[in-house]
């Protein structure tokens, strides 16, 4: 197994871990801790130092870890790389049994996201995500994690008997076909079922969880494949490997003139506009204290906003070789042959002439190909959270990701050799000094 092979092995372990958002920056700071950085929390007072190590979270499902610099900021400006914790899923609803013929038992869910709803059925599902617990604190009751981590669920496709014409094409009903199917009931207790798996798994009696936030994931690990080990395929590449690249480049950056930022906002999925998501002003909060603690003033927040560059890191498409008629006549993005550069005329992405350049530059300071992307001029393609951060927030930004197929499938597919690439564009970006 070579270098790219284990860094793309332990990308499969890092998403296997991350069952949820919650899970993936619970996996995440285990990590900054290990490597000495110090948790702040948002509601206490902050003493910070240059050329010190530190992370806040934001709801348990986004994480803000950033190495301060050795100069002021207002003089070196800062260098930010910015991707999301969540991906498409299924959301359990409140009270959510459902009882079918007095004996099979099935969840009420609601689609998180855009998912590829076909992909989802007849495989080996499981749960994640957290529950809140009664506790003395009224406005602040306990949390706790779950992941159930087995296969527990399946939402089962209707046979080609029942339905002869399945191979025709279906549209699926989000209500009615995307129920997961749980088990049997049979003479067990019905009401409360669910927060009864939610007790055993958590450890708590049944009558103290108040509330839950869980998410059906793919059960499976991913793994390598093809004749060489050349992909991916796994749940949750877009974005987690984006996650874990910047993950990487940070655990690897020492203290640099400029102050490093690592955010990963949730909800991205479902447009940004959450307390943790890249629409709401917890990054801008964060980005105005570290600065001023810092030494920097309103002026000088203002001037390091001016000399920062962001990073909006999320996957991109590949030209699919079934179907290249659905991408441009000309740019079609390769897996392994390097990170893309994603441009849209109608500002969809961050992307100009300006940013481009920038990072072309980087992958070239670190030895490393790049491409770049765009829609067929007659189809509508999709957003991210870089224009979304920048209605927050003053910062030239540039979009990019690696190429993949199958883009919120319940199962992805992208190139090994890619993952290794972008962390060495990350680290090499991270180490960048200022000219004056």
């Amino acid at each position: 197994m070579n270098n790219a092979q284990k860094t793309a092995t332990e990308l499969i372990d890092f998403i296997h871990e991350g069952a949820s958002p919650y899970h993936v920056v619970e996996s995440i700071t285990k990590k900054l801790h290990k490597a000495g950085f110090e948790a702040l929390k948002l509601e206490e007072r902050w003493k910070l130092e240059p050329g010190k190590k530190y992370f806040t979270t934001k709801n348990g499902s986004s994480v803000y870890a950033f190495i301060t610099g050795t100069k002021a900021p207002s003089r070196s400006g800062t260098h930010l790389i910015c991707a999301h914790s969540d991906s498409p899923s299924f959301k359990i609803k409140p009270s959510p049994e459902i009882i079918e013929d007095g004996y099979y038992i099935k969840f009420n869910t609601e689609v998180y996201g855009g998912p590829i709803l076909m992909s989802w059925l007849d495989r080996p599902l499981s749960m994640a995500g957290r529950v809140i617990i009664e506790s003395n604190n009224t406005l602040h009751p306990e949390t706790r994690l779950v992941n159930f981590n087995r296969p527990i669920l399946t939402i089962p496709n209707l046979a080609i008997h029942l339905n002869r014409s399945v191979n025709e094409g279906v549209e699926l009903n989000k209500q009615k076909d995307m129920l997961p199917l749980c088990g049997i009931i049979g003479d067990k207790q019905r009401k409360g079922y669910f927060k009864d798996l939610l007790s055993r798994e958590a450890g708590v009696e049944a009558e103290k969880i108040i509330d839950f936030d869980i998410t059906l994931n793919e059960f499976h690990r991913g793994c390598l494949l093809g004749p060489d080990s050349e992909f991916i395929s796994s749940p949750k590449l877009d974005d987690l490997a984006m996650v874990h690249a910047g993950l990487k480049a940070l655990l690897d950056a020492q203290p640099t003139e400029a102050t490093n930022f690592l955010c990963i906002f949730d909800n991205e999925e479902v447009g940004s506009q959450t307390k943790q998501g890249a629409g709401s002003p917890v990054f801008k909060n964060i980005f105005e204290r570290v600065l001023k603690q810092l030494g920097e003033d309103d002026e000088g927040i203002q001037q390091a906003q001016h000399k920062s560059f962001m990073i909006s890191a999320d996957m991109a498409h590949s030209v699919h070789p079934n179907h290249p008629d659905k991408h441009d006549p000309v740019l079609h993005p390769l897996m392994n042959k390097g990170p893309v550069i994603k441009i849209h005329a109608n500002q969809k992405y961050t992307t100009d002439g300006d940013s481009g350049a920038v990072f072309e530059s980087i992958c070239r300071l670190a030895g490393i190909p790049c491409q770049k992307f765009v829609n067929r001029s007659d189809m509508v393609g999709g957003s991210t959270l870089g224009n979304v951060l920048t209605t927050q927030m003053d910062i030239r930004s540039v979009d990019v990701g690696n190429a993949m197929l199958a883009m919120h499938s319940v199962r992805e597919l992208a190139g090994v050799q890619d993952h290794e690439f972008i962390i060495r564009v990350f680290k090499k970006f991270f180490a960048i000094e200022t000219r004056s």
